[in-house]
């Protein structure tokens, strides 16, 4: 990293965003197996958040690798580095006031935690929601035809197939999606969101 770099300050400060806008940023971390339902609450939530006339953003996991992270592959390393990269952009929405929503697989507990510290160093909000549902479950759902192509043998490194997926050992929020609808998942979010004061 080049060693002539200095942080330029701005003329706003977290203090008069937050009394502006009247949310505190934060980011909220969905993290599960592919088909889980990730990116289906995280589109619901931002719908419903807007509705709320809160400042939000999603942040896709399949979006951010068509642009930011196009150069990126699905080996360990690019994992690794694909969740570094989105660990920083998520941190400049919350830092903005933004109520960033992330939808990613985020296999490795080590990662997560990377990402957490990175916010909490800053002062920011990092709420790690883990959308869980058991391998038969999503196998069974696999919308986009990737379980069975991993079976195949044709996708190779695949999470929870071929490749690891470290569950959240102690999550802010739990939500079984086997169990529950995205109605109710949302409702769970924005209770949380509520009860810490991120919105009012």
């Amino acid at each position: 990293m080049s060693t002539n770099i200095t942080f330029h300050p701005g003329s706003v400060d977290a203090q008069e965003r937050v009394g502006f806008l009247k949310q505190t940023g934060v980011t909220i971390w969905l993290t599960g197996l592919s088909a889980s339902g990730k990116s289906t609450i995280a589109c619901a939530l931002e719908q419903h958040l807007l509705h709320l006339h809160k400042f939000t953003y999603r942040l896709d996991g399949d979006n951010v690798r068509l642009g930011l992270n196009k150069d990126l592959g699905f080996d360990e390393k690019s994992r690794i580095e694909n969740i570094r990269r989105i660990g920083e952009v998520s941190k400049l929405f919350a830092d903005s006031a933004c109520i960033a929503i992330t939808a990613f697989i985020s296999p490795y507990r080590a990662d997560r935690q990377v990402v957490r510290e990175l916010h909490e160093k800053g002062g920011l909000g990092f709420i790690e929601v883990f959308v869980d549902a058991p391998l038969s479950v999503v196998e069974q759902r696999d919308p986009k035809g990737l379980y069975k192509a991993a079976r195949a043998g044709t996708i190779k490194d695949f999470t929870g197939i071929s490749a690891p997926y470290e569950a959240p050992e102690i999550p802010d929020i739990h939500i079984r999606t086997d169990e529950c609808d995205v109605t109710t998942a949302v409702e769970v979010i924005i209770e949380y969101l509520a009860k810490y004061n991120y919105i009012s």
